[in-house]
This record gives C-alpha cells, structure tokens and sequence, in this order.
C-alpha cells in the first residue's frame, strides 16, 4: 500500500515538473513550430509526447533522463529550423509546396505524385468557401498539408439593357459528374440530364471519351466544367 502511494506520488511529481518544462521548452523552439506542422516539426511532436508519455506513466524511467531528452530534443529543433533559413539545406528538410489547381484546372498528375484524392481537395476547397473548382485561380497544398486558395477576380458587372448581369458560371454550386473517369449518374438524375448529354457536351469540348476526364462538374444551370487526366499546363516555380 505504502509502495502504490510512493508510486503515485511520483506520477503527480512528474506531471507538476514536466508540464512547466515542456512550456518553458515550447516557447524557446517559437511560435512557428506551434503554428505549423511540417515534417521535422511532426516528428518533434510526436517524439516529445512519447518521451513524456512514458515517463508520467512509469514511474521506474529515471527522472533526470527524461528532462535531459527534452531539452536535447529542444535544442535539435532549433538547430534544425536555422538550417532550414538556408534554401537548399531546408529543401531537404521538408516537403515542397505542390500546385492542385491552376486556371480552374486540376494538375492530376501532382495529385498523384502526394497522394490526395479528389474528395480531399473538394473538401478542402468547402473549407475555403469555394463551391466551384472555376472559382480557383491556383491553389497550392503547403508543406504542412494545408490547401492554400487564390481566386480568380471576380467579373465586373456587364451592363444589359442599363441592367448589371453576371456571370452565371460563377460562384455557383458546382455537383461532382465525374471523378477519375467515374460517371456519376445519379448526379445527372438530380440535375435532370442523362449521360448521352454530358457525352455531347464533352465532345463539343474536344473529348473523345469520359476516360479522359480526371473531375467534370455541373451547376444547377447546366454550366460544365472539367479537367482532363493529362492537362498541358505551365505552372510556375514555387520558389517562395
């Protein structure tokens, strides 16, 4: 009895001594290794709560090793985020900013290349309030894994008959059609078209075939949008 209260005892010591050092730790790696998560700084974090873990939890791990792999791994962290200040050495260190979309266009073989499929763009794009892969003007999945999203400019109001108009294709809900080559008809129900349709629309957009297609959508009011699995697109150097 007296062991399981010595040993209890230890465990609250150790959370009242980690927890004010992991804080002092914490602000002394800065505010960036908070705020983001890219690779080394994953790995960091993942590290810190399994040394802690074990530590609070048994009660045998000596004390003094515990504090000691803190502040090494600390000090590693904030070696390691002076070496990534230098371009070439930080290339190493992380991944890379990868362009999505460019010109309401989906670069699919950059999508492969990390992995994110269709869905999780979509979604991605829902949490930035776009509802419509032509809104985008380019959008870049950042090395921490987060989608960063430029829109196109907004058209100015065309003037008919003294009345502004606007675009009918923008910011409109768009519904998935087609998604890798994969024809979605129910979709095409709820919009009241049929597939003989999307296949016209398609062909009189140069598309041979809906195996070509890498994401088709439509809106409410039939506008079509679609990139192709192999899109020839220039797309800039991320350099920043």
């Amino acid at each position: 009895m007296i062991e399981l209260f010595t040993e209890i005892l230890t465990v609250v010591g150790r959370i009242f001594t980690i927890l004010p050092l992991l804080l002092v730790v914490t602000i002394f790696m800065g505010r960036r290794a908070i705020g983001e998560l890219p690779v080394f700084d994953f790995l960091i974090v993942l590290t810190l709560g399994s040394v802690v873990g074990a530590d609070i939890a048994d009660p045998n791990i000596k004390h003094i090793h515990t504090v000691i792999a803190i502040v090494g791994i600390a000090v590693l962290e904030k070696i390691v985020a002076s070496l990534r200040l230098n371009q070439k050495v930080g290339h190493y260190l992380t991944f890379s900013p990868i362009i999505v979309i460019k010109d309401g266009k989906l670069a699919s073989e950059n999508l492969k290349k990390i992995k994110y499929s269709m869905d999780s763009i979509l979604l991605m794009l829902r949490q930035n309030d776009i509802v419509n892969l032509a809104d985008v003007e380019l959008a870049i999945i950042e090395a921490n894994g987060r989608l960063s999203v430029f829109q196109k400019t907004k058209p100015n109001h065309n003037m008919k008959n003294g009345t502004p108009t606007k675009n009918n294709a923008a910011n409109k809900l768009a519904f998935p059609v087609i998604v890798d080559g994969k024809l979605y008809p129910n979709v095409l129900r709820q919009l009241q078209v049929d597939e003989p349709w999307l296949l016209r629309s398609l062909y009189a957009n140069g598309i041979q075939d809906i195996d070509e297609v890498f994401y088709a959508s439509l809106t409410e009011d039939l506008h079509l949008h679609f990139s192709k699995k192999h899109e020839n697109m220039a797309l800039p150097p991320l350099n920043f």
